[in-house]
């Protein structure tokens, strides 16, 4: 698991597990036109009071209907009423977050991925405020505080670290960095931040700091990466008392090879860096080429499993140099997406929803009808 389950109280407003991941299925059937939109509006019916707690997050709460909301709408008037207060609990909660966020690097402590990642941080806050209030403040205040994350922080020894080391150990590898670590994950790690600073300057939406920023970011994954005759690789996450794993990973959107080559490949666009472009296309290409990378996905999902593979590789060639090159890959890529077992579990992020979604993205036909994938920084 990249994410524990939210509590069962919670299950009904997470993006991740709940019915809201499912709605993201039935609103790009109905936008297709190949279901009614009263499935979607039955889904988000049932769901009771919002969290804006804590906890509340892009794939929780508040902001995750909003997610699911924005996509539902698109251009037309459904929804409205509810948008436009959602937009406001959004920008408040934002606020507050920030303030947590920069009191604590006053204060000199580590980070937290509660903090600053996709799934429960900051950036997925901005990723969701690129999406729905662009021009807003607090879109830009979370782009400033992503700079000022990416700034040296001082360890136990008065070492330098990487701002976004954290305290904790992963939360799947509990004893595997008992002095804390530096995630490179993009579920959870550096990576995140890295999509969103690019997909920003993409949209012209920057702040003071940000290319440093990006480039701070682009040089630490530099000094981690491992190239053999097998290809390029980083590891997921750097101890202190640990040395770089070398070994290869799952090819996964969460923590692999594809998730760090397409905010690279990102990275590289803001930038206009030619040289990083081609590595991060490269690293992709040569994990593709590596049965024995592809044969450690064991599931149809987005989050571990072929799904989350086939949406990266689809957004890498829209980029690409020579698209052709990667969506040639796709054909193989759907029949290891159909020779493996289908998800008992409907959700999004591990589930049917998600898988199905990723699979119809991939086959010949009309491109997706929604950008569903916004919430995984592919796009």
């Amino acid at each position: 698991m990249t994410t524990a389950p939210p509590a069962p109280e919670a299950t009904l407003q997470s993006l991740a597990h709940g019915p809201l991941g499912i709605t993201l299925l039935h609103i790009e059937a109905a936008r297709r036109g190949v279901a009614s939109w009263r499935s979607v509006h039955r889904e988000l019916a049932a769901i009771g009071p919002l969290i804006d707690g804590d906890d509340a997050s892009l794939f929780l709460g508040a902001p995750a209907m909003t997610y699911v909301l924005h996509l539902a709408a698109a251009d037309s008037d459904r929804y409205t009423g509810a948008l436009h207060t959602l937009d406001a609990v959004v920008a408040a909660h934002t606020r507050r977050r920030l303030a947590t966020a920069h009191a604590r690097i006053d204060q000199g402590r580590y980070a937290s991925f509660a903090e600053y990642d996709l799934f429960r941080g900051l950036t997925g806050l901005g990723a969701l405020l690129l999406r729905r209030l662009p021009e807003s403040d607090e879109l830009k205040a979370v782009l400033e505080y992503l700079v000022r994350l990416t700034e040296p922080a001082a360890g136990p020894r008065g070492e330098p670290l990487p701002g976004w080391w954290v305290g904790h150990a992963p939360a799947s590898h509990q004893a595997a960095t008992p002095g804390g670590h530096a995630n490179a994950g993009l579920a959870h790690g550096i990576t995140g931040p890295l999509a969103l600073l690019a997909l920003a300057k993409r949209h012209g939406i920057t702040v003071g700091g940000h290319d440093t920023a990006i480039a701070r970011i682009c040089h630490w994954l530099d000094r981690i990466r491992r190239s053999d005759h097998r290809g390029t690789r980083w590891p997921r996450w750097i101890a202190d008392t640990n040395p770089t794993p070398v070994a290869s990973t799952a090819p996964s959107w969460c923590y692999g090879v594809p998730g760090l080559a397409r905010a690279q490949q990102l990275a590289a666009i803001a930038l206009g860096d030619e040289d990083r472009k081609r590595m991060a296309e490269r690293a992709l290409l040569y994990c593709l080429a590596d049965p024995s990378q592809l044969d450690q996905l064991t599931t149809r999902g987005l989050c571990h499993g072929v799904g989350g593979l086939l949406r990266t590789v689809q957004r890498v060639a829209e980029d690409a140099e020579t698209p052709t090159v990667f969506t040639d890959r796709l054909p193989e890529l759907r029949e290891r997406f159909l020779a493996l077992s289908p998800p008992k579990d409907p959700s999004f992020l591990e589930g049917a929803a998600g898988a199905a979604l990723a699979f119809q993205g991939a086959e010949p036909g009309p491109a997706p009808a929604t950008e569903w994938d916004g919430c995984l920084l592919l796009c």
